[in-house]
């Protein structure tokens, strides 16, 4: 979810518990009352936040898309030509691993329960993760000029695959640390980029 220092919203309270409760028992498995419980408040209380459980997975799933793409935005916009493109792709990076070491659960709610959404709001979020698609293929091409477009987006779409492992990667208090891990998803994205970029100025 957001980066913030000032304490977190009711509202912000309950997303993040739904979000781990859907994680992990599955959106079809958790009561709105469950959710209530595990914010202290009753289950018909939060109505007064959210019509539904439907309007929470939605507000999940369309909310971190929007957020990494406005992440990866400000991030470029921080560089404004100052940095080169290696330093703003680490920068991306950077960006991407926070929300893949810090919010897990949406990782696995976006891979079992994204069909759940209406149709519009399904859509809304593959517009959203297209743009941060196309943004990280632009920056890559800069690093990489001998990537094709297409040779691009298929490096990027397999970087996110490896940054969102996460969930996959045991439960916290069993990874070697938070700054260890970062730095290791942060060498293993710029090698499969780099990987890339040498198969085809190599002509592979």
């Amino acid at each position: 979810m957001v980066s913030r220092t000032d304490a977190p919203t009711r509202r912000e309270q309950i997303l993040k518990e739904a979000a781990r409760l859907f994680a992990e028992r599955g959106f079809h498995g958790v009561g709105v009352d469950e959710i209530g419980a595990a914010v202290g408040i009753s289950g018909p209380g939060l109505y007064r936040h959210f019509p539904g459980k439907d309007a929470m997975l939605a507000e999940l799933l369309v909310g971190i898309s929007g957020q990494l793409l406005t992440g990866a935005r400000r991030r470029l916009a921080e560089a404004d030509g100052q940095a080169g493109a290696s330093c703003v792709l680490d920068s991306l990076i950077e960006g991407h691993i926070d929300f893949a070491l810090d919010d897990r659960p949406l990782i696995t709610l976006h891979d079992r329960e994204l069909d759940r959404l209406r149709d519009s709001d399904r859509k809304l979020v593959r517009q959203l993760q297209r743009q941060y698609v196309e943004l990280w293929v632009e920056v890559v091409r800069e690093v990489y000029p001998a990537l094709t477009e297409p040779a691009a987006r298929s490096a990027v779409h397999s970087v996110f695959g490896l940054l969102n492992s996460t969930p996959h990667l045991g439960r916290a208090g069993t990874l070697p640390g938070r700054g260890a891990t970062a730095a290791l998803l942060h060498r293993m994205a710029r090698g499969a980029f780099g990987a890339a970029g040498e198969r085809v100025a190599g002509g592979e």
